[in-house]
């Protein structure tokens, strides 16, 4: 959660810029503050990025480097991150945050973990799949299911790679559409979730992508038994504020850039599909 300190913007410095897609729409920055420390921040929160000059965005924690260095992958979707894209590795950036709530990696001790993410829904949930690959998450094993629209939009290669090494995790992924050279599965998510392979009795579910997925997503882990108790959603809806204040992103009574964007399903569940809200 927030604490007065995460409002006052300090510099940092971007480390390295690596491209994840082809078409350069979504980098990643591995950061560090100025005087060399990490800055803080756990899975599933957000900090605001300030391109000095032109404004800020907020972008989720999408994962630490092995010595601690936090890392957000961006998409360019408007004139701010647009002039991100242009900044190279040494540029200085400020940084508010973080803010927002957090997976809870602690209720996943002793369960299955089905992390469910579906384009750039990646992005938050991946710093949960570099804990699992390193041991660090006390679950009992980890299924990812992963879609994009095609093949040559998925995210971090390496990471999944990794994932599908380990003896305990199994990772499935999925495409609207499959090409010349995919051999895999083409459809939607919630079908990888309908092939189980997981107790739902004893399963902690996170899932971030559109709206429509996670609805859709929300159905598929329901039909197979997990209790709406043990699945949290990503709300990655437009934030500017970070505290509530300017009621960009109020849905209902939430304002998702303080009380989420991390919720539990029992907690939302008569907003999800209301249209316009």
């Amino acid at each position: 959660m927030q604490t007065q300190d995460c409002m006052a913007p300090r510099t940092a410095r971007i480390r390295s810029v690596t491209n994840e897609l082809a078409s350069g729409e979504v980098f990643t920055w591995t950061l560090e503050h100025t005087d060399g420390s990490a800055l803080a921040g756990n899975p599933g929160q957000f900090n605001m990025l300030y391109a000095f000059g032109c404004g800020e965005v907020p972008v989720s924690i999408s994962g630490r480097t092995p010595n601690g260095q936090l890392q957000h992958s961006i998409r360019t979707v408007g004139r701010v991150t647009d002039a991100m894209r242009t900044l190279t590795a040494g540029t200085e950036i400020g940084v508010r945050g973080p803010f927002g709530t957090a997976w809870p990696l602690d209720e996943a001790a002793g369960r299955d973990l089905v992390v469910v993410a579906g384009g750039l829904g990646l992005a938050p949930v991946r710093p949960l799949l570099q804990l699992a690959a390193a041991d660090r998450i006390h679950c009992r094993k980890t299924l990812v299911c992963y879609g994009t629209r095609t093949p040559a939009d998925r995210l971090y290669p390496d990471d999944l790679r990794r994932c599908a090494a380990h003896p305990r995790i199994e990772v499935r992924t999925t495409v609207d559409r499959g090409d010349t050279g995919w051999r895999g599965e083409v459809g939607v998510v919630p079908r990888l979730l309908l092939q189980g392979g997981f107790d739902p009795d004893h399963s902690i579910a996170v899932v971030c992508g559109p709206e429509i997925m996670m609805q859709f997503s929300v159905d598929a882990l329901r039909q197979v038994g997990v209790a709406d108790r043990w699945i949290y959603l990503s709300m990655e809806r437009s934030m500017k504020c970070a505290v509530g204040l300017c009621g960009r992103c109020q849905w209902r009574e939430h304002f998702i850039c303080k009380d989420g964007p991390v919720y539990r399903l029992d907690q939302i569940a008569d907003l999800l599909g209301i249209s316009e809200l």
